[in-house]
């Protein structure tokens, strides 16, 4: 797993590449790619379950403004000012916002054909019981993943009736399981477990987020998409419950180094157990969704994004060095909004804000594979009509795409490719080797 320091990666190009080249060459074009989408996981994906779990005289902070402010004008109980990861992939497919199961458990509308969210806000991996027996306390909710999937079986007897039908129907289903993993860590820090007992949890959690996926296969899953963690040492609530004077802690963007790590930890174990699975399922699609470093490059060029209040200050919060304190969090008065989240990657502490994710997102659906310039069709790409010839179907940001023309790539994926060489494993030998710098002159500059 690629450090926070060396995200420029050549990897993470080819990890976008395959993640765009199996969700989209199933299908002619996006839409009608997928039938319906399930998701599982925890408050980065949950779309409104915990706030209609919750007693309506004691709502979590979710349930107020301004949660909600940016797309929605409403609290909907998303975790942001906006969509979420799995809303962007649902516009992407045209298909509805994927509705929270209670909502489908209460009213069990026709469109819930579409789709159904499991993910609750404040999720752990692991049961309850395995951390009460701890002393380790999630004060959010009991509902872990071995509930998600309890809960999708429910629903299941609803949307099929036979085997042949629910194959058919979960065939052409998107799943998108997690990220898990985030409240399994950061509940036991809470509870002041040490950093060697939390570390121990990982190899538990990857076994049983791979658990899941197996028990989704087994069901007639075909299509996953596993993310992993994003980076926790870059958010607010954790750079201020673990803020230190001693600056050999943090890295050059201010995250805290360990924390990432532990991130990158459970990131790697979760990738090997993918990869288990696809030994033992080879029929199924297994797509890691690299959201770590989907969202680095956000908070080392904040600025080269739009993000011109940075990336390690929340948006929405109560004052401080990183705006955030956990006695009062976004939502609960007095707290401190901003003007304009979509300058903001934080948004309360704790979650990023729809400008976040909407880049993030972008970085999966749009991927490797289409031409940023072209004249439309499935990879925006004709022979007959070039980029450049009109009429040409130029796209709104070359950055968020590796193709350029169909033909060559865009500067940013040069860019990570030249870093890559540079600096990284990727020429043999390595051209900052000393053999090799011998040959080049010592006033030479790779800026001219």
């Amino acid at each position: 797993m690629a450090s926070s320091s060396s995200w420029l990666s050549l990897s993470l190009v080819n990890s976008y590449a395959y993640a765009f080249l199996i969700l989209v060459t199933s299908s002619k074009n996006a839409t009608g790619c997928y039938t319906s989408i399930f998701g599982f996981g925890d408050s980065l994906t949950d779309t409104g379950n915990l706030v209609k779990i919750d007693p309506p005289d004691d709502p979590p902070h979710e349930a107020f403004p301004p949660y909600g402010e940016t797309f929605f004008h409403v609290p909907t109980g998303r975790s942001s000012d906006g969509r979420l990861i799995i809303d962007f992939i649902a516009e992407y497919y045209g298909l509805p916002l994927v509705p929270p199961y209670v909502e489908w458990k209460n009213e069990k509308r026709a469109n819930f054909w579409k789709g159904v969210n499991f993910a609750v806000i404040g999720a752990p991996t692991l049961d309850i019981a395995f951390y009460e027996e701890r002393g380790i306390h999630n004060g959010i909710t009991n509902v872990s993943l071995k509930v998600q999937l309890a809960w999708f079986k429910e629903t299941l007897t609803s949307l099929c009736n036979s085997s042949s039908s629910c194959n058919e129907f979960l065939q052409s289903s998107l799943f998108l399981l997690g990220p898990f993993g985030g409240n399994d860590y950061s509940r036991s820090f809470y509870s002041n477990a040490s950093i060697d007992e939390v570390q121990s949890f990982v190899p538990l959690v990857a076994k049983a987020i791979g658990s899941a996926i197996n028990e989704l296969i087994d069901l007639g899953a075909v299509t996953l998409v596993v993310p992993g963690m994003i980076p926790f040492g870059c958010l607010a609530a954790y750079l201020t419950k673990f803020e230190t004077s001693d600056k050999t802690e943090y890295d050059s963007m201010d995250c805290l180094i360990w924390l990432n790590k532990l991130t990158e930890h459970h990131n790697e174990l979760l990738q090997r157990e993918l990869n288990e699975i696809r030994e033992l399922h080879p029929h199924a699609t297994i797509i890691y969704a690299d959201y770590y470093n989907a969202v680095m490059p956000l908070y080392h060029s904040p600025q080269k994004y739009g993000f011109t209040r940075g990336a390690i200050v929340a948006c929405c919060g109560t004052g401080g060095l990183y705006n955030f304190n956990e006695d009062v969090l976004c939502g609960n008065r007095p707290f401190l909004g901003c003007d304009n989240p979509s300058l903001y990657v934080d948004w309360d502490g704790y979650h990023l804000t729809e400008a976040a994710y909407s880049l993030m997102s972008k970085r999966f659906t749009r991927g490797a594979i289409v031409a940023c310039c072209g004249t439309g069709g499935l990879y925006n790409f004709n022979e007959d009509v070039l980029c450049g010839n009109r009429p040409f179907l130029g796209c709104d940001n070359p950055s968020l795409y590796v193709d350029w023309d169909g033909y060559h790539l865009t500067e940013a994926a040069y860019s990570l490719m030249s870093k890559s060489l540079l600096d990284g494993p990727y020429t043999i030998p390595q051209i900052n080797s000393p053999c090799v710098s011998l040959a080049v002159p010592a006033d030479y500059s790779f800026d001219r």
